[in-house]
């Protein structure tokens, strides 16, 4: 049975989660907990102690919809279960990321470490209740841009406890059931907000996302297009917009449309080498090779490049002889040389995946593959 230490761990976290204790039950390897919102949290003490047959009972449990299984560890699972639940679609919490749950919860000392001071945010709301809802949000949000859209839903939800018609919790909730898969789940709730609130613009922008989760990239197209002619300022939306053209090919398409936001942002260097692709692509060669050694001399980074290049079917770069790019920034006075690849870490995962939209933090993500995988 579970240690006492861990056992009280997860009935505090079953609490923060805004759930009863009373609805956990408990098993050989830790404890299991069927939400309201027909999710399964699955609390394993001790990974060592974890074989691919519990693995698969939990998957059995959620058979239908195996995206809704969320499994949390204090230790690393060993990677065969990790790719298991992943290749299911279930999420995994465990090392280092659940002890940042634990922290952020300022549970920390059931970990044995100590409480992590909640740092004042400028603007803070003077009553407890809106600063508590703040806090919800802010962890939801957190947990959505980390890749954990189960976690962000359960906190999205908690902020919708304490304040039903809040339109950002709504369409967090929306956003991580899209995230997670869930496309219809998410359909209906981004429906439910333009309801109430008809000119939602996080809504809209969700609801194209669906339409192209959903396999249907004109809908998709259009209303980013309707949003853009509205509203020719909304970056967040033409960058979307863009991502959605270059998924259906639509290069001739692409190309003016990333005309437009070098006009606004010259030196981004991933646009320029978006803007040579779509114009090596619509047969324009010179062009787009001239815009490529431009976003080299920008900074594109190698591995950066690469990846991009990858995702676009263009020819697999060729790392340069001599060590890494340098970039010349020119500044009043003076001009210098220095690295532009490894003078800083290497990008995350999440940075360097397929060419995606900029987006801002209203923009939805579409659905990934590699959800639940540990980081």
């Amino acid at each position: 049975m579970p240690a006492p230490a861990f056992s009280e761990l997860v009935g505090q976290l079953t609490e923060a989660f805004g759930q009863h204790p009373d609805a956990m039950r408990p098993t050989p390897e830790g404890f299991l907990l069927k939400t309201t919102d027909d999710f399964l949290y699955a609390f394993l003490e001790d990974p060592a102690q974890v074989s691919l047959s519990i693995v698969q009972g939990l998957l059995r449990e959620v058979e239908d919809r195996p995206s809704r299984l969320v499994v949390f560890s204090p230790g690393r699972l060993p990677l065969a279960l990790t790719a298991e639940l992943a290749a299911k679609g279930a999420t995994v919490v465990d090392g280092a990321r659940f002890h940042e749950l634990v922290i952020g919860l300022n549970l920390g000392s059931y970990l044995g470490e100590e409480p992590r001071a909640v740092p004042e945010r400028p603007g803070t709301r003077q009553l407890p209740s809106a600063r508590q809802l703040d806090e919800v949000v802010v962890r939801a949000r957190t947990w959505l841009d980390w890749g954990v859209p189960a976690l962000a839903l359960r906190f999205f939800r908690q902020a919708l406890e304490l304040k039903p018609e809040f339109a950002p919790a709504r369409n967090g909730v929306a956003r991580s059931l899209l995230a997670l898969g869930l496309t219809p789940d998410a359909q209906k709730i981004f429906h439910e907000v333009l309801e109430t609130w008809p000119d939602n613009l996080e809504a809209r922008v969700g609801l194209a996302a669906a339409a192209g989760a959903s396999g249907k990239p004109g809908e998709e197209i259009a209303i980013y297009r309707q949003l853009i002619e509205e509203d020719p300022k909304r970056t967040e939306v033409r960058a979307n917009l863009v991502a959605a053209l270059v998924d259906a090919g639509r290069w001739s398409e692409v190309a003016p449309e990333l005309k437009v936001m070098l006009s606004a942002s010259p030196e981004d260097a991933r646009l320029r080498f978006l803007h040579g692709a779509a114009l090596e692509k619509t047969g324009h060669e010179v062009e787009g090779k001239r815009e490529l050694e431009r976003a080299r001399a920008l900074g594109l980074e190698f591995e950066t490049e690469r990846a991009l290049s990858q995702h676009l079917g263009l020819p697999a770069p060729v790392r340069p002889a001599g060590g890494p790019r340098r970039v010349v920034v020119s500044t009043p006075g003076k001009v210098t040389g220095a690295p532009a690849a490894g003078s800083r870490p290497e990008p995350s995962r999440r940075k360097r995946r397929k060419v995606r939209r900029t987006r801002s933090a209203s923009a939805p993500r579409r659905p990934s593959r590699r959800r639940g995988k540990a980081k």
